[in-house]
């Protein structure tokens, strides 16, 4: 691409962001916490490619955190904060106490979400629960289409005692 063609493309880029909502993370919960980042490939004068690890607590459920990893772009795009990032995104939960659900839930509810370029891809995070083996079932994936089919990645958090506190079911918190 020309100079002339780059310089009109971050121009029309920055005009749009002073207009349209920002690139930022909009979450259905609480912000998620960085954990830490990790350089992937080097860049000259600007911002290096990066994996970063972040922990979000599951909003409705109590005692269930989650921790992603994404990879973030660096160059010029990414400091511009114009880049799409790449959909290969990796996802853990686990219980890390007590098991109490703040009130009910959906199938596929939204845990959270995340803008993962200037306009049109997001990162979602998804909650069901596989009420058989009182399971919750957690689904990362990117809402725009790559190659015929959505990046993802699914976890599981099977819900058990903790301490004298007995394990609730989750089916018991699934609106129907």
């Amino acid at each position: 691409m020309s100079l002339r063609k780059t310089a009109l493309a971050t121009a029309a880029v920055l005009c749009l962001s002073a207009v349209l909502p920002s690139g930022g993370a909009l979450a259905a919960g609480d912000e998620p916490d960085l954990i830490f980042k990790k350089s992937t490939v080097w860049k000259f004068l600007t911002p290096d490619h990066k994996l970063a690890t972040y922990a979000i607590d599951d909003p409705v459920v109590d005692g269930v955190a989650c921790h992603f990893t994404v990879p973030e772009k660096g160059g010029v795009e990414g400091w511009l904060g114009v880049a799409e990032e790449v959909s290969d995104i990796s996802l853990a939960c686990r219980q890390v106490g007590p098991v109490t659900f703040k009130g009910k839930f959906e199938q596929g509810d939204e845990m959270f979400r995340q803008r993962r370029s200037f306009l049109f891809k997001k990162m979602r995070i998804v909650r069901g629960c596989d009420a058989r083996r009182n399971v919750l079932v957690y689904l990362v994936y990117s809402d725009k289409i790559i190659e015929g089919s959505p990046k993802n990645s699914t976890s599981t958090v099977p819900i058990m005692p903790w301490g004298d506190q007995p394990a609730p079911r989750c089916s018991d918190f699934v609106t129907k």
